[in-house]
């Protein structure tokens, strides 16, 4: 038993961001790839629009008025830098859908040194970060016509977060590399890279098919190399929300605030595919992770979930490879996070005390930088101090295989 807490332990963060320097990819990739790979250019945006679930843009022509944006160009993709995706230190209200140079960034964003001060100030000790060019598992390299290019541009963005992001952070700054979600032998043989230089964490995405890729049902195990590897060097699957590329709405007029409300719902489906596929029971020792989606409605998903495996086993689909209660593998394997979420503590022991973590999504436009501290006091009162450090620090810690902090003086 931990002793009395004089104040709320120093957070960490499973979920954070990181916007990519300009030069991730111009300083790694051979020369020929000089026109073809990820690079940013600056140039007038004439529209930029999120309607629907979907973000939409158009480049302003050559004698057409527009604001200025940093791009990142890689073959034929043009992507704008926006402010929600940078939105820290900006007041809420000019958080809005439009474009940004990275001179309009909070250097935290984007320079380690500045992230590691921008945590002091928002009592934050240790931070995973979800890429943002490559898209929060690793897409845009996915959508590639160049493979060779592809496979090159995801182990440049690992060997610079290894080697530049987290260097010199006194492990506060934790690697968090993608995969080639092409390839699951490729994946698998990128995990044990990462993993023999000190990672315990790798991009996944919450529904692979939207991105046209097979299921974790697939008849054949096509991910099986890649749920392996993440076992068997301790892992873990962590999934964000919109790592599917598609966000929950309900019509193509839909306001973002629609979208905004209905973000759990990916985490919702993928956490049900998982439970329901027999991977966590094919594969010992796998553990996942949803990151953003909040906890309030994992209780209902378990509770579900055990009633159509017992109810319905005569046509489920599923008492051949889920032979127990599917909430016993969400209890084992499974971790939820949440940054605001007061429903989801009152139900925290359907949740699960010993799964759930926290986070700050900085700089995102949902992040409670620089508040966190004081958010998260709000959020827990009433809780008593073992189960606070297990929400703040604790899960976290055994879930990214942190070393173990040290039994109070």
């Amino acid at each position: 038993m931990l002793a009395p807490m004089a104040e709320l332990p120093r957070v960490i963060s499973v979920d954070d961001h990181v916007v990519e320097p300009a030069d991730v990819w111009t300083k790694r990739l051979p020369a020929k790839f000089a026109e073809t790979g990820p690079r940013v250019i600056r140039q007038k945006i004439a529209e930029m629009t999120f309607v629907g679930g979907v973000f939409s843009y158009r480049e302003a022509g050559p004698n057409e008025d527009g604001d200025w944006a940093d791009w990142w160009f890689c073959e034929d993709l043009r992507y704008p830098m926006t402010r929600v995706m940078a939105a820290a230190g900006v007041p809420r209200d000019e958080v809005t859908v439009t474009p940004i140079t990275m001179d309009d960034m909070r250097p935290g964003c984007s320079e380690p040194r500045a992230r590691l001060a921008d945590m002091d100030v928002n009592w934050t000790d240790v931070s995973l970060c979800f890429p943002t060019f490559p898209r929060f598992c690793g897409q845009t390299f996915l959508e590639r016509a160049d493979r060779e290019l592809a496979d090159l541009c995801v182990k440049a963005y690992n060997d610079w977060m290894f080697d530049e992001w987290c260097a010199g952070s006194d492990g506060r700054l934790l690697p968090l590399p993608i995969i080639q979600l092409w390839d699951a032998d490729l994946a698998a043989a990128e995990v044990h890279r990462s993993a023999a230089r000190g990672g315990h964490a790798v991009c996944f995405s919450e529904i692979p098919p939207f991105l046209g890729l097979p299921s974790v049902h697939d008849a054949d195990g096509y991910w099986d190399p890649f749920f392996r590897a993440c076992a068997e060097t301790e892992t873990v699957v962590c999934m964000h929300i919109g790592s599917s590329s598609k966000m929950p709405s309900t019509s193509a007029d839909a306001p973002p605030a629609v979208g905004s409300t209905l973000t759990y719902m990916n985490a919702a489906m993928s956490l049900t595919d998982f439970l329901m596929s027999g991977v966590l029971e094919r594969i010992p020792g796998l553990e996942l992770a949803y990151s953003e989606g909040q906890i309030g409605w994992i209780p209902y998903v378990l509770e579900r979930a055990d009633k159509v495996w017992l109810e319905n086993r005569g046509w489920g689909g599923v008492a051949d490879k889920v032979t127990r209660p599917p909430s016993e593998m969400y209890y084992e394997r499974v971790y939820g996070c949440f940054f605001d979420d007061a429903h989801g503590l009152e139900s925290l022991e359907s949740v699960g005390v010993d799964n759930v973590t926290f986070e700050t999504d900085y700089p995102h436009s949902d992040s409670t930088w620089p508040h966190t501290k004081a958010v998260a006091e709000e959020l827990t009162k009433g809780l008593d101090d073992e189960t606070i450090y297990k929400i703040i620090r604790g899960n976290a810690i055994r879930m990214l295989r942190l070393p173990p902090d040290p039994p109070p003086a």
